[in-house]
């Protein structure tokens, strides 16, 4: 099993996880409204998901690598209306035998994956034929702020304190390069305008048949 080890930043997460609740948690059930059949999950963190899961979920495989989240999501998974198995695994090197997937789910995961290109061409691997994608991500702004997020991430700063997570990620460039094509997205602001991780991106995107 493949760990990403963070033990003072995923702490520090699990801790203002209900507060970021208030305002993420609507966004999170907005996004997973619909989902039916089988789920793959990446970067499950805390299981914040879980409790938005509809019912015509049959099943859901999440994924998360680091050990204290991950403990935190099982826990999560005990207490969700529908069947939840979290596994440790990085996103970039899914585990064979998981099965075969309608839908993926990503939330505020893209940013820390080390290899999200790879991440992307694994994920294809796990689902059916026009399976989906549904991301909820933070992503590169404009102008200044862009600069600035270019600037935290190069330096390593932000990265460092942060999980390894890279605020300056251009997720639909990710997504044009990868095995996926981007049918709904819109740009949305989650929590103060000025924050460097601010703007995000919700929305769906299909596997291409051709793959």
């Amino acid at each position: 099993m493949s760990e990403v080890s963070h033990p003072l930043f995923a702490r520090l997460f699990a801790a203002c996880c209900p507060a970021l609740e208030r305002e993420v948690g609507p966004w999170r059930k907005r996004l997973l409204a619909g989902l039916a059949g089988e789920v793959i999950e990446l970067g499950a963190g805390t299981g914040a998901n879980f409790r938005h899961y509809p019912s015509a979920v049959k099943r859901v495989v999440a994924i998360e690598p680091e050990p204290y989240l991950r403990e935190a999501a099982r826990r999560q998974a005990a207490r969700a209306a529908v069947p939840i198995e979290v596994v440790g695994a990085r996103a970039e090197e899914l585990p064979h035998g998981l099965g075969s997937f309608d839908h993926a789910v990503a939330t505020l995961v893209f940013c820390s994956i080390a290899d999200p290109a790879g991440a992307l061409s694994a994920l294809a691997a796990m689902l059916k034929e026009g399976g989906e994608l549904h991301f909820l991500e933070h992503v590169r702004g404009d102008g200044v702020k862009g600069a600035v997020q270019r600037l935290l991430d190069a330096s390593r700063l932000w990265p460092t304190v942060a999980g390894g997570c890279h605020c300056s990620r251009d997720l639909l460039a990710l997504l044009a390069g990868s095995p996926f094509v981007v049918e709904e997205v819109e740009a949305v602001s989650i929590g103060p305008a000025w924050l460097h991780v601010n703007p995000h991106l919700v929305g769906r995107a299909r596997l291409e048949a051709s793959r």
